[in-house]
This record gives C-alpha cells, sequence and structure tokens, in this order.
C-alpha cells in the first residue's frame, strides 16, 4: 500500500511553498497551519510531512511552537524534518512533542556517528532520512549546497548502516507541478530494498496511480493540492 502524505511548508509560523527549494521564490497559503492540518484529517490522511524550513536553513528548531499546534490540533502521525541535527532535538520532537518520526537529512550525510546513535535510541520505525538529489548528488543545508557524494552510494550506506525509511527529492522537480521524476525511483527501487516515499514534483492523481502501480512506500503531495490540481480527499478515499 502507498501512503499519501500532505505536506506542511513551515516558515516564520506559516505554511509556505518553495519552488525548487528556492527561499527566495515562496508561496504563502495559510497562516494557521494547524487548520490545514485538521483539514487534511477530516479527508482521510493519516500522515503528514512537516518541514521547518527555518530549522533547515539554520540548524534550529524555529517553528516548534507551531508544530507543537499542529500535533495538538490532529491525531496525524506526524514526520517532521529540517534542523535536526543533534540527539536532543531528536529527543524534543520525539519524546516531548511525540511526534510519529523525524527526518534527518544534512545531519546523516555528515555525521553518521549521530544518525546510528539516533537509530540505536529510537529504532529505525522512527528516525527517517531524507535524501535531497541535485544534478546526481546528495544536496545538504536546505538544499543550499551540493555535496560530492553520489546519490546510490549514499543510499547504499545507509541500508548498512541499518536505516529502513527515507523521503526522496528530486530538488529539481520540487513545486514545479511537472510530475516525479520516476525514473529516479525505478532505479532506486531496483538498486535498493529501502521503503522511500516520493518527494517532489507531484502534479495531480495520475502521479499517485503511477506510485501506486509500483507499489512505492509513500508519495507526498504538496503543491497540487494547494494549487487545486488535485482532489485529495477523493485522492485518499480511493
Amino acid at each position: 500500500m502507498t501512503h499519501i502524505i500532505p505536506a506542511i511548508d513551515l516558515q516564520n509560523g506559516q505554511a509556505v511553498r518553495l519552488y525548487k527549494g528556492d527561499y527566495d521564490q515562496k508561496t504563502i497559503y495559510s497562516d494557521q497551519p494547524e487548520a490545514l492540518a485538521a483539514q487534511f484529517e477530516t479527508m482521510g490522511a493519516e500522515y503528514l510531512h512537516l518541514v521547518d524550513l527555518d530549522g533547515a536553513k539554520a540548524g534550529t528548531t524555529a517553528n516548534l511552537e507551531t508544530i507543537r499546534k499542529i500535533k495538538q490540533a490532529t491525531k496525524l502521525k506526524i514526520e517532521l524534518g529540517g534542523g535536526i541535527r543533534d540527539l536532543e532535538t531528536v529527543s524534543l520532537y520525539l519524546d516531548d512533542v511525540k511526534l510519529a518520526r523525524v527526518i534527518l537529512g544534512t545531519a546523516a550525510l555528515e555525521n553518521p556517528v549521530f544518525l546510528k546513535a539516533a537509530l540505536a535510541k529510537y529504532g529505525a520505525e522512527k528516525i527517517v532520512v531524507g535524501v535531497d538529489i541535485k544534478d546526481g548528488n546528495v544536496a545538504t543545508a536546505g538544499w543550499l549546497e551540493t555535496s560530492s557524494t553520489p546519490y546510490l552510494d549514499f543510499l547504499h550506506e545507509l541500508e548498512n548502516i541499518g536505516v529502513t525509511t527515507t523521503v526522496i527529492t528530486d530538488i529539481s522537480k520540487d513545486g514545479t507541478l511537472t510530475g516525479p521524476n520516476f525514473a529516479l525511483y525505478e532505479e532506486i527501487a531496483r538498486e535498493t530494498k529501502l521503503n522511500f516515499v516520493v518527494s517532489g514534483g507531484v502534479k495531480d492523481a495520475t502521479d499517485i496511480k503511477q506510485a501506486q502501480k509500483a507499489d512505492f512506500y509513500g508519495i507526498i503531495v504538496g503543491k497540487a493540492y494547494y494549487e487545486g490540481k488535485i482532489d485529495l480527499e477523493k485522492v485518499l478515499k480511493s
């Protein structure tokens, strides 16, 4: 079964979307992200994908109070990425705020010791790794930098460490409404045993059907919903 996961990107307490990860090209969709999350739950969503854009950029918990409000407003299983770079922050979100899982990005690439410690303490079901891909390599620091690490090398490394679930974003597709890079995801499905969530570029219900047909673990819906390109309730309940 493919999980259909609505997304809320947070900046300054607002729900926004960036275009290709560019912080200067953003659209604000809501001043009340918690109300938005409650709508997703009413539509039939089980999971919610949250990104703290301020945290991703600065390595902070900038939107903590907004994230608490969202958690209190819904029973959704919330996964959060952005700025989670030490065990103290992992503990804050998993033990205190009681989120379902956290997504480690930059830290997983740059600090494998931290990733291993988080996996040892919380288990692979609560520690997910976000892999953001730009020009075939892994991008870091809220997409502002690109490493020299090829993405397949990194995914194999994650498997060896014990990671089971990833969120994989093709930055060139994110926010473009041009469809996900399915060739990329098919290659990852062939080359690894990882569960992965398709992220970036979803334009309409046909993309969701394609992910379901391929039996990918999950697919994130963001801009397509906000721009009225997809009837999320219909897709979630079909």
